[in-house]
């Protein structure tokens, strides 16, 4: 009976441990197919802004964020969890890296809302700014950006040249009442290792293209269509 005891104890041992990267990876997946239903949705429902599907297909990388969550009381915050993946030389798309994106702003406020945001990120300049560990919207001078929101026709902006160019998204249409100024973006260096199942920073990932995860792969596909 202690035999037996001690192959059952070892059986649930083993499959705990085999278990904990699937679960470690939980969260990052549902990222990665929030970013992939997002970026399917837009393509769909961005009435009268086709320069949206030009803009992702002359892009240098483009920056998900699936769900950005905006609210509170008096004092206000955001915080989201996003994917940053490059073009590759090819004309393909790399493997996703993970990211967070938050802010804070004091005023009159209440309540929560959500909106899902596609960074279109066109110059090296802007990509290299992005992944020197933290960025900021809004801060570095030698960047411009724009973000394009309901009533702001895509095809007239006279901005979109600019090296990032956000699309707000909400509901049915595209988002206007979006502030990302001061926002940081900064990487979640144990989900990529979580995901990719090895210690590999979000630069290598998005310059070397230097792992990949077939679970990644309706997103990539999604992106190249």
């Amino acid at each position: 009976m202690s035999k037996l005891r001690s192959l059952i104890y070892l059986f649930l041992v083993v499959l705990t441990v085999s278990a904990t990267p699937a679960l470690a990876q939980l969260d990052q997946q549902k990222t990665v197919n929030s970013a992939a239903s997002t970026i399917e949705r837009m393509k769909t429902n961005i009435n009268g802004h086709s320069r949206f599907l030009e803009d992702l297909q002359h892009a240098r990388a483009v920056l998900i964020v699936p769900d950005l969550y905006k609210g509170g009381f008096i004092l206000g915050a955001q915080y989201g969890n996003a994917v940053l993946l490059s073009h590759q030389p090819d004309g393909s798309w790399g493997s996703p890296a993970f990211y967070t994106i938050e802010g804070g702003s004091v005023g009159l406020q209440i309540g929560l809302e959500s909106s899902s945001i596609v960074f279109i990120i066109n110059s090296d300049k802007a990509l290299h700014a992005i992944l020197a560990n933290q960025y900021k919207f809004g801060a570095d001078a030698g960047i411009t950006f724009v973000v394009v929101g309901a009533g702001a026709g895509a095809s007239t902006t006279s901005n979109m040249d600019a090296d990032i160019v956000a699309y707000a998204y909400s509901g049915v249409g595209l988002y206007g009442g979006l502030s990302l100024e001061g926002t940081a973006l900064a990487p979640r260096e144990s989900w990529n290792a979580s995901y990719y199942g090895q210690n590999v920073s979000s630069r290598a990932i998005t310059l070397d293209n230097a792992v990949s995860n077939p679970q990644a792969d309706r997103l990539r596909d999604i992106l190249a269509r």
